[in-house]
């Protein structure tokens, strides 16, 4: 290492992405320091481990590719290099078996983020990986043959200064659960560098409408299975949580980028509910013209199309009693309601609500190695490129993924400058 550098790369964030590129460059022989603002690495990681680590997924390659929505094709080149199965064999080098659930997800064998994590931690340190926590960098600048890194930090004096290296890999997350380090704060940063950026925006997050006080009640509920579909897109099979502010859940989460466009293009989206999956259209309206006379429309909508009480409630949401006496003498109407019933999302919760974001650097401004067209030498990966994906895995899988491009790509970049 040239003396006059503090580092050869400097990793900013610790999180699945950052210490991907920080193992593939210290693994090449280059020294390599990581800067965390937080006082521990994986912040975020080890909080989505809380109820069972979902890694990655064991579906097949093709359909797994197919989850991503915006990044799609650039996230799929990722994914040729560092896939699902790559990532479960990565988890046994730590030490880490791993099991694929019922669902297809897969999980480490105890469930655990946290011994994963800091098995990882342990190797890095042996392997010569230097860490500094509580390091907020606040700004980047070409440097003759480098880069200078302006560092805020909490317990130095003066609490900022700069350093100075060869190359540098932003991994800072996206723009949700700032309290954990990802706040987006470095939006401005690359801005004023001229680096074009896709607006944050809340994904795999609640979405608000206007219930009743009655429905309101209900909050907390699971409405399950349920089939959902956002205006004119693509259905979705799974299972929503019923809360004071509107909806919440997996299904969504599914769903999120024909949400958002929905938003963006007319300020509301259109879902329609199928509450009762598992019975056709056609079958539904005859068992409801065959029920015994004398029986209320709950007791039909429990007894033909199964229906527990919340989805009873949805059912009943925003009917007058004129509605509700109409429809009753209905079979045919009744059961199109049940099996398209249409609510109406008027927002998406806050982004620090967010499980992810989408949005970020845009993907243009990257070439193959993820290294900015505008600042040669400077990486980005994980959460803070404009790319999406639904919970399940996926979102790990390519925040793994892009950490392991862009640490091969300060490989090749710091050796042909070698």
């Amino acid at each position: 290492m040239t003396a006059c550098f503090d580092a050869d790369l400097l990793v900013i964030g610790g999180g699945p992405a950052g210490l991907m590129a920080a193992e593939r460059a210290r693994a090449a022989g280059f020294d390599v320091l990581l800067l965390e603002r937080m006082g521990s690495c994986g912040r975020k990681f080890l909080i989505a481990g809380k109820g069972g680590l979902n890694l990655t997924h064991a579906e097949a390659k093709s359909a797994f590719v197919q989850r991503y929505s915006d990044g799609k094709a650039e996230v799929a080149r990722w994914l040729d290099r560092f896939d699902a199965e790559q990532l479960r064999h990565f988890a046994r080098g730590l030490g880490i078996e791993t099991m694929v659930g019922s669902s297809g997800r897969v999980f480490p064998a105890d469930l655990k983020a946290a011994p994963m994590m800091r098995a990882w931690l342990k190797r890095l340190r042996a392997q010569g990986v230097r860490f500094c926590y509580h390091a907020r960098c606040i700004a980047i600048a070409r440097d003759a043959d480098g880069l200078r890194v302006q560092i805020n930090q909490l317990d130095t004096d003066p609490p900022t200064y700069s350093l100075r290296a060869r190359a540098v890999v932003l991994a800072t997350g996206g723009g949700s659960w700032a309290k954990l380090g990802s706040d987006g704060a470095w939006a401005d940063m690359l801005a004023a560098l001229g680096v074009q950026l896709e607006p944050l925006q809340a994904s795999n997050c609640g979405y608000e409408t206007v219930w009743s006080d009655t429905l309101k009640l209900r909050a907390g509920e699971p409405i399950k299975p349920v089939i959902a579909r956002v205006q004119d897109g693509q259905s979705q099979k799974g299972e929503l949580m019923l809360t004071t502010y509107g909806l919440e859940g997996s299904l969504l989460y599914a769903l999120s980028a024909d949400i958002r466009r929905a938003l963006l293009a007319q300020g509301f989206a259109k879902l329609s509910l199928d509450l009762a999956p598992d019975i056709a259209l056609a079958d539904l309206a005859r068992k409801l013209a065959a029920a015994r006379a004398g029986l209320t429309l709950s007791e039909r909508l429990k007894r033909c199309a199964h229906l527990a009480p919340v989805k009873i409630a949805l059912f009943y949401e925003g009917l007058s009693s004129g509605e509700r006496a109409a429809i009753s003498n209905s079979p045919e109407q009744i059961a199109v309601r049940v099996k398209a019933l249409a609510v109406t999302l008027r927002s998406a919760r806050p982004i620090d609500e967010a499980i992810s974001t989408a949005g970020g650097v845009a993907l243009q401004e990257l070439n193959e190695a993820l290294m900015l067209k505008r600042v040669p030498g400077l990486f980005c990966a994980g959460e803070m490129l404009a790319w999406d994906a639904p919970t399940g895995g996926y979102l790990l899988t390519a925040s793994f993924a892009s950490g392991f491009i862009a640490g091969d790509g300060v490989v090749q970049y710091l050796s042909q400058r070698a």
